[in-house]
């Protein structure tokens, strides 16, 4: 918040506006937990803090009296109101009332924080916690609307209306109080859930332990059983099959077969629809012909199928049983809507009486629902001797529904220990007969502490998907806790929920990073998701073609039913837009922290961006691990912000200060992975405490081309420290890392080489000065290696570098700089989007680069040349290109270059694609089909 007090510009004016909104759904830099984040402009308002505006306080509290229980940063209660009097600003109003409201809606939200936007007076970050996302930004929204109300009235804008819309809102958009309990239960326990659809169907568990609910039915409700409980003539057959009591009961179809079924089994009867639920079309107690002919109206409305069934009218008191695995787990009293005369309010008045209980809400918003007066409840009220303007005697009950239901405004009794064992004995058997996992069986009985078989009585219906309101909220009694039966049976007590996460972050090298380690983890015989900037993969099968380095992708893989393990490749643009995507991950990689990206998204200096990779570090549980680079002093930093253990990897040899810091961390217990220079080579070895365990010869390696590639020495040191931290042993990370190779099919576009026509060509991402400095430096190593193996002298370097346009000028410029001092010939191109750039204009900035670092001397650098299409780049650099010498390629679309370096290996005019290997890969056609499939709309909604 703002510390002094601007001078005002104007009157005041209701000038507070949203100016951007985000819906982070995970960790991000400015929660733990989901949280949604406005970006407000007070405009005037920012010289106006409360205590300057009349009445605004006072209107503000007779609005939302609950804004007095907000402690702010006093901690205690009253303290915002104390704040507001002392004087604050209206982004930080703004904060509380979105919060208040979604209080208001039943969401318990009190996580909130106001911080102003650096550099920009009157801009606000507005972040506060949500249960709902469509709820949270919708009450982020009235509360803008609300503040700007109390500053200058807005013709038209009704505070109760307004309010009253948005709680009708909440409720139709939030869970039923049946899906709530179960969820909550989740909570409790660790599991974590992922909300499917805009209803109530949601995953709990993620990858190969998910299940999914929909209300009460669960992944274990068979389909066959719910049919048979939808048709209550079949279920009553099934059920008397057993022996177990059920009323008489014809189906028909006409309301002459209705009359002359209700003959047949005698009177009273009751007419139903066939497939019905919540009660409706139920008409009870029919004393004649005439009467099931009217009633046969009213089921035949409410059947799916047009089937009605007339059963016999079995007399006593409604009781709800609830079965759960084969197990009685509650029984409830249901009383039908009604009120008791009192000899001094009319029948209308006592149902407004009624309906003003706090407990009563419309549909399934509050514990009850309030009684509504329609045109059936006026008739039965006229069938009982009253009028709805007439005086109950005092004490007399009158009923307003024929049927117990809390959906009609019903209220429940618990009778959960009053049960006969007998009568739960036929509940539970019901339940076994019909084949549900979940069931709710409904008895009429006089009496449920007396066995049904000999008082009278039977089971009416077998209810699918039973709500639970009347058992976890009743109106008299103990509620019963039945959600945690109902997890018991998707989650057994010990049975694992989640898939181990190893999330991982850098400026460079995170791709390969993370595709080591998925293969490593796949060598252990589990099923592995990994999102990357190429796509989805889930068990080494790209589905999904497209940068999906962001929180989408990540739910998508803990979505998918076979993933066993998950590897996230987690970008900056990811958190910042969404967040991370998932709550918390088991293991955090930090590869490195370099100038990218900067000037996007509010992040201008490589400081800031190491805050937002340390989103992920912060993700890590107590049980966690976070594996860091030592030798980067922005990553260090991070070790501050882990809640778990920290296992270092660094690249420095012994005897420095950085392997001192690590050997005093291992000897502390800690874990590390580093790099031990012998006369045999480089050898890398992990320790943990003062054990020493060597794990591989880094010129053994297939990714590091014979040690030469020391970045991928640091890949491989990061993936191996993150596969010991999951639990992998020795031998399985040995085997991965020697295993896993820079083909282009284990690591498309990351350092795949290719021998054309005797020239080395080297396929890489590299779009960052710091990325191309290392790149550059392996070419140096790898052209020594080379030194007196050709005949031709001197090994020219051909580079092809690009990165995209939305980059600093200054980037573009540095890039071109780094260019030079490594190759011989730079050919800058451009990128197929050039994300706000004129065309020409990103390698013009590059080329200028390059050729301010020629003017230097001993720059290798001799010729720079613009060639913007891609394709076209990969050709003049080929052209250019002898026997013996090196091409390094930055590519855009690694697919279509790999294509276009096959068809020169595989035909004798460079270009043509006629003699293709076939390789569905690298087929021309079919990339260029990708290529619209997966355009920049399907990437922006992945990333």
């Amino acid at each position: 918040m703002a510390s002094e007090r601007p001078t005002p510009t104007g009157p005041p004016a209701p000038d507070l506006r949203i100016v951007e909104s985000r819906v982070y759904r995970g960790g991000n830099i400015w929660s733990y937990q989901p949280a949604i984040h406005l970006v407000v402009d007070l405009g005037v308002l920012e010289g106006y803090p409360t205590d300057t505006l009349e009445g605004f306080t006072e209107g503000l509290l007779a609005a939302l009296p609950g804004l007095e229980n907000h402690t702010c940063s006093t901690g205690m209660k009253g303290g915002f109101v104390q704040r507001m009097l002392d004087g604050t600003w209206l982004g930080h109003v703004a904060e509380h009332v979105a919060l208040q409201l979604q209080q208001e809606a039943g969401h318990d939200q009190r996580r909130g924080k106001t911080r102003m936007v650096k550099g920009s007076p009157g801009l606000y970050n507005v972040i506060y916690g949500y249960s709902d996302e469509n709820v949270g930004l919708a009450a982020g929204r009235l509360a803008v609307r609300l503040v700007n109300h109390l500053v200058q009235p807005e013709e038209g804008f009704d505070v109760a209306e307004e309010l009253d819309l948005f709680l009708r809102r909440a409720q139709r958009l939030a869970f039923g109080p049946s899906t709530a309990a179960i969820l909550e239960e989740a909570v409790s326990r660790d599991i974590p859930y992922i909300r499917l659809n805009s209803g109530s169907l949601v995953q709990l568990g993620q990858g190969v332990h998910a299940q999914r609910i929909r209300a009460t039915m669960t992944s274990r409700t068979g389909a066959l059983a719910v049919d048979i409980a939808g048709d209550k003539d079949l279920t009553t057959r099934l059920l008397a099959s057993a022996g177990l009591p059920v009323p008489k009961q014809e189906t028909v179809r006409t309301a002459d077969g209705a009359a002359a079924a209700a003959r047949r089994i005698g009177y009273p009867c009751v007419v139903k629809p066939l497939d019905g639920n919540h009660g409706r079309g139920v008409c009870l107690d029919l004393q004649s012909e005439e009467e099931v002919r009217e009633s046969f109206v009213v089921a035949e409305d409410e059947s799916r199928r047009g089937y009605v069934v007339v059963e016999s009218y079995i007399t006593g008191r409604d009781y709800r049983c609830l079965i759960v695995g084969g197990r009685m787990q509650a029984i409830a009293e249901r009383v039908p809507a009604h009120v008791t005369g009192d000899g001094e309010h009319t029948v209308a008045e006592l149902v407004e009486l009624t309906n003003a209980d706090p407990r009563r809400g419309v549909g399934h918003e509050k514990v009850l629902t309030k009684i509504t007066v329609d045109d059936a409840a006026i008739a039965l009220v006229k069938e009982q001797g009253y009028a709805m303007d007439e005086f109950p005697l005092h004490g007399e009950m009158v009923k307003l529904a024929m049927t117990g239901n809390m959906s009609t405004g019903g209220i429940s009794i618990d009778r959960t220990f009053e049960a006969h064992p007998d009568n739960v004995e036929i509940a539970e058997e019901a339940a076994r007969m019909v084949g549900l996992d979940v069931a709710g069986i409904d008895f009429i009985c006089p009496d449920i502490a007396q066995p049904v078989r000999e008082t009278g009585g039977a089971i009416c219906e077998v209810n699918a998907a039973p709500g639970f309101r009347m058992h976890t909220h009743p109106t008299v009694g103990e509620p019963q806790f039945i959600a945690k039966p109902v997890v018991d049976l998707l989650f057994p007590p010990g049975a694992p929920s989640r898939v181990p996460i190893i999330a991982v972050t850098g400026t460079n090298g995170k791709t390969t990073t993370s595709r080591m380690i998925a293969h490593i983890v796949k060598g252990t015989g589990r099923k592995v998701g990994m999102t990357s900037t190429d796509g989805i993969v889930i068990d080494e099968r790209l589905v999904v073609k497209a940068d999906a380095s962001g929180p989408r992708s990540a739910r998508m893989v803990l979505q998918n039913p076979r993933v066993e393990f998950a590897v996230m490749e987690v970008a900056r643009g990811g958190i910042l837009r969404e967040g991370l995507g998932y709550d918390r991950n088991d293991v955090a990689v930090v590869t490195n922290v370099a100038p990218d990206h900067l000037g996007m998204r509010g992040i201008d200096t490589v400081e800031q961006l190491a805050e937002v990779k340390a989103v992920v570090v912060e993700a890590v549980p107590r049980d966690g691990s976070a594996v860091l680079n030592a030798d980067d002093p922005l990553v260090r930093k991070m070790r501050r912000r882990c809640s778990g253990s920290v296992v270092w990897f660094s690249l420095e040899p012994a005897g420095t200060r950085i392997r001192d810091f690590i050997e005093d961390h291992c000897r502390r217990g800690g874990r590390a992975v580093v790099l031990d220079s012998t006369d045999k080579g480089d050898m890398i070895v992990i320790r943990h405490g003062r054990r020493s365990m060597q794990l591989a010869w880094t010129h053994l390696l297939p990714a590091t081309f014979g040690g030469t590639a020391m970045f991928n020495v640091a890949n491989a040191m990061a993936a191996a420290g993150a596969a010991f931290a999951s639990g992998a042993g020795l031998h399985e990370i040995r085997q991965g890392l020697r295993t896993f190779t820079t083909s282009y099919y284990l690591s498309p576009g990351r350092m795949n080489q290719i021998n054309v026509h005797n020239v080395d060509v080297f396929v890489d991402y590299a779009h960052n000065a710091a990325g191309l400095q290392v790149l550059g430096e392996f070419v140096d190593r790898y052209a020594a290696s080379k030194a007196g193996t050709t005949d031709l002298g001197r090994i020219s370097r051909i580079g092809m570098v690009a990165t995209a346009g939305d980059r600093r000028d200054e980037d573009l410029v540095e890039l071109g700089a780094v260019a030079a001092r490594f190759f011989d010939v730079v050919v800058v191109r451009e990128d197929e989007r050039l994300r706000g750039r004129r065309p020409g204009e990103a390698a013009a900035l590059i080329e200028s680069g390059a050729r301010a670092e020629m003017a230097k001397e001993g720059t290798r650098c001799r010729q720079v040349e613009e060639v913007l299409r891609e394709d076209d780049a990969v050709r003049h650099c080929m052209a250019r290109a002898n026997p013996g010498d090196i091409v390094v390629l930055c590519v855009d679309s690694h697919a279509r270059v790999f294509a276009e370096l096959e068809a020169m290996t595989h035909t004798a005019q460079a270009g043509t694609h006629s003699d293709l290997v076939g390789d569905p890969d690298l087929d021309p056609a079919a990339l260029q089909q990708e290529a619209q499939a997966t355009g920049d709309e399907a990437a922006a909604e992945l990333t």
